[in-house]
């Protein structure tokens, strides 16, 4: 296993696959269970699964189609949306996933947090963050699936979310989310230098170079990658894949 954690950050809608361009204009991807099975023989490190319309639509997971996922994924698994009572969280950890992901209802439920850490354990917490700027270059936190604006800064965020119990930070750049363009360091230095937990930096990968420059550059923990591991390249067609592990060590 590779010591940084490359981890294959897939969006759904229900039970469809989809990507999104700066949280919008989201792409068809496929069928999350054959998405799985291909990841399995790729031997990825972990998956995350994001419920990106599930807290809007003011819906709980879809129960059905993550206990397939766990029945059939082999690698630690996280997910998030739609989570916003510890019961819930609890019921999701027990079909097998490792960690739970909040984030909008980690803000409107500080409490969550910690619930579910003294119950889980803090490992199988990961805060939640995304992160827009605004038109002067200020970041801006950002909640129901980067539709409404909070007034809390960002390193203030992630820090309470530690102190709460999360054992992790996602951190996602809402400009930077689907563009191939590389992660937003500066971001990511701002907050990984703030906290002890480790963070995973989110948003803009495009090759594995840009992994290397977020881990050493802006001491990420992990990277979440999306884009380029459901495509063949940008502008192309779906194609689910895995850089091979050389050239991500080539490059950390």
């Amino acid at each position: 296993m590779l010591r940084t954690r490359i981890i294959p950050c897939l969006q759904l809608i229900d039970e469809s696959l989809v990507k999104t361009v700066k949280f919008g204009n989201q792409g068809y991807i496929g069928d999350p269970i054959n998405t799985v099975r291909i990841f399995n023989e790729l031997e990825v490190d972990e998956l995350c699964f994001l419920d990106i319309r599930a807290t809007i639509e003011g819906r709980e997971p879809n129960f059905k189609i993550l206990k397939e996922i766990a029945d059939e994924c082999f690698m630690p698994l996280a997910y998030g949306g739609g989570i916003s009572k510890a019961a819930v969280a609890q019921q999701i950890l027990a079909m097998g996933f490792e960690k739970v992901v909040l984030n909008t209802a980690a803000y409107s439920d500080k409490d969550l947090v910690k619930k579910i850490a003294e119950h889980s354990g803090n490992q199988s917490v990961i805060g939640s963050i995304d992160v827009k700027k605004n038109f002067w270059g200020k970041y801006q936190v950002f909640i129901n699936d980067g539709t409404k604006k909070v007034d809390i800064d960002v390193v203030a965020w992630a820090q309470e979310l530690e102190a709460l119990g999360a054992g992790e930070l996602l951190i996602t750049s809402m400009d930077k989310d689907g563009t191939w363009s590389g992660y937003d360091n500066d971001l990511i230095k701002l907050v990984s230098g703030s906290v002890r937990v480790p963070v995973i930096a989110n948003g803009g990968a495009g090759n594995v170079s840009h992994i290397g420059e977020v881990v050493k550059n802006a001491g990420a923990s992990a990277v979440a990658v999306g884009s380029m591991v459901v495509y063949q390249k940008k502008d192309m067609g779906v194609l689910v894949n895995f850089p091979d592990k050389q050239s991500i060590l080539n490059v950390l």
